[in-house]
């Protein structure tokens, strides 16, 4: 097994150019960070093309690693140059991108998500571990949303990727597909025809359009909607957090509660 102590290391530095887009895309692969994750791509087998681990993780967890997974001992200064953050938890592994293509005119089942424009790394990965949660069958990310491979977004994901579909789509035509194909779209948008979350009854097949955290979803995608829907507000707050009011509405929609 191969150690590295230096941030200037080759590896390294191929490893932490996955903090960003074009790493990510140019390597076609992303970063985990922390156990968890890393059992959770073992259990979904997910290709693998390095684990990384301090020596205390590397003892702990090596019997664990999949056969044939290269595996690098790393120092305690590496793993936090790799994390960007000064609390890692020791151990990563760098696994490929999904290359998954999914066409939405064959879409005719399922509760899915579609972010419009949502930006902050947080709420968009907490938005898919909520679906996650409430048993949805995908998230569709439009443009101008936070790249789901992002290491923000993977750590507030805490797995979920692969547990549902994570896609990138055109959400114009995501829900033109949705429609002809049968399911009701709904939106989230506050308007004079908007109503209230709690008239709509739990289905087992809908679409959800979530928007921007300051503007909200497009006036494009509002029109097309099935309905509107708002939470009724009972203090003096003036709006809910995206992710926060993206969990009301999921799990209404597809428990009813």
């Amino acid at each position: 097994m191969e150690r590295i102590l230096s941030n200037q290391n080759n590896r390294v530095k191929a490893w932490a150019k996955l903090a960003t887009r074009k790493g990510r895309l140019e390597q076609r692969t992303y970063l985990l960070d922390g156990w968890h994750l890393v059992q959770d791509a073992i259990s979904a087998k997910a290709k693998f093309h390095a684990i990384m681990a301090t020596a205390e993780q590397m003892e702990v967890h090596l019997p664990d690693v999949p056969h044939g997974v290269p595996a690098f001992e790393i120092s305690e200064e590496v793993a936090r140059h790799i994390a960007g953050t000064n609390n890692p938890q020791g151990i990563f592994a760098e696994i490929s991108l999904p290359q998954k293509t999914f066409d939405p005119s064959y879409v005719f089942d399922g509760q899915w998500l579609l972010l419009d424009k949502i930006q902050d790394p947080g709420n968009v990965g907490t938005l898919i571990r909520t679906a996650d949660a409430a048993g949805f069958k995908g998230v569709i990310l439009g443009e101008g949303t936070a790249d789901a491979f992002a290491p923000k977004v993977v750590r507030a994901m805490q797995g979920s990727q692969f547990h549902l579909e994570v896609l990138q789509g055109d959400l114009n035509v995501w829900v033109d597909a949705l429609i002809k194909n049968g399911l009701e779209v709904y939106g989230s948008q506050l308007n004079e025809n908007a109503k209230s979350y709690l008239e709509v009854p739990a289905q087992s097949q809908f679409g959800l359009i979530l928007g921007n955290e300051g503007q909200g979803m497009s006036d494009e995608l509002a029109a097309k909607t099935s309905a509107n829907l708002y939470i009724p507000l009972l203090g003096q707050a003036e709006s809910l957090n995206v992710a926060v009011a993206g969990g009301i509405l999921m799990f209404h929609l597809a428990l009813g509660k």
